[in-house]
This record gives structure tokens, sequence and C-alpha cells, in this order.
């Protein structure tokens, strides 16, 4: 099948991320207070607040072919986080990596570096895609670091784009071209080879 149709299980030295399952609901929801990520007014992993009603919509999203929500489990073999391709649309070869989130007890461990050179290469290498976009709200000041640091150039913020229980919310949104996913890639390798340092 279709790379945009089959979902992959991706696997690195210190992740794999794998399709989601609705067995990894309690897992998610202890991944989530780990760190207290529910609290985070500014990130989507508030929803896992209620759980049932977040597996739902994560779920559809994928049946309706416009996500592929993957588990990230770690090396110990704990399920630590969720990561996903998002608003996907094959005409035009862009999606986005979104909807992500780490326990704090993993941030900055390479996880993420890795995870997100997993996905990139799936993207641009098996996919196919022009665009790769990943999103942040205007709050989230570390997200952009973070995401800065990857090497995704700022596109531009997006004015109150949504509204998020009451709270107009301004989106960043950057993006990696298909021209530059050379260079992307060699940068992910080198912070990944700084054992430690990573994001």
């Amino acid at each position: 099948m279709s790379a945009w149709l089959d979902q992959p299980t991706l696997v690195g030295r210190h992740v794999t991320l794998r399709p989601l399952a609705s067995d990894d609901r309690d897992a998610l929801v202890a991944a989530a207070a780990d760190g207290a990520l529910t609290d985070l007014f500014f990130t989507n992993v508030s929803g896992l607040a209620d759980p049932d009603a977040f597996m739902a919509a994560t779920f559809r999203e994928r049946d309706f072919g416009r996500a592929m929500p993957f588990a990230v489990i770690a090396a110990d073999a704990r399920l630590v986080g969720l990561t996903r391709f998002m608003r996907m649309n094959q005409n035009h070869r862009r999606l986005e990596i979104g909807g992500t989130f780490y326990a704090r007890s993993v941030q900055r461990t390479g996880i993420n570096t890795e995870a997100k050179l997993l996905l990139l290469t799936q993207a641009f290498e098996a996919m196919d895609c022009n665009v790769v976009q990943i999103r942040t709200d205007w709050f989230n000041k570390r997200s952009q670091t973070a995401i800065e640091r990857l090497g995704a150039k700022r596109d531009g913020v997006l004015r109150n784009h949504q509204v998020i229980d009451g709270r107009i919310r301004d989106i960043v949104v950057y993006s990696i071209i298909a021209g530059e996913w050379a260079g992307v890639k060699q940068n992910l390798r080198y912070l990944l080879s700084r054992h430690g340092e990573e994001q």
C-alpha cells in the first residue's frame, strides 16, 4: 500500500514509534501525569484530562486518513509519549508533525531528536513530501526553541487561529521543505551524536 495509507513502525536506538492502539489509553495518561503535562494550557496534551474523548478524537482523525498517531516507546519498552503525522494531504504532498508530548522524565534525553529524525525520514524519503510543518502555541516558548534547534524555519504566526477552552490561540508555524531535508538530517544526526545534550 501507499506510504500515505500504511502506517509503519519506526525504530531507532533510543525510541520506537509504533501505531497507537486503544489499549495505550492508560499508559498515555500515566505518561502525561509525569510532569503534570495536562496542566499546560498551551499544549494539546491538556485534552488528555478527558482521555476517552482524546482517544476517540485521535482515532477519528486516523480513520479519516488525516493522521497517523504514534505511541512513543523508550528503549526500556515504556510508553513515554505520543506524536503523529496530522493534516496529511497526499495530493499536495504535505503534512504536519504535531500533537506531540513526552513524559517529563524522558525530556532532553535524545528521544525527541531521534523521533523527529525517524518521522522526517519517513515523510521525505518514503512519502516524498514537499513540505513538513510543525506548529506550536505562541506561549510555548520551550517548544519553539526545540523546533528551531531541529532546523525548521519559522514561517509566521497564525493570529486568533483557534479557540481552546475559551482562550483565543495564536499558532507559530514552522516548516522544513524538501530541499532543506539533507541539511536538517545532518543536523539531527549531529545532535544525536552529542550524547545527553539532545532535546
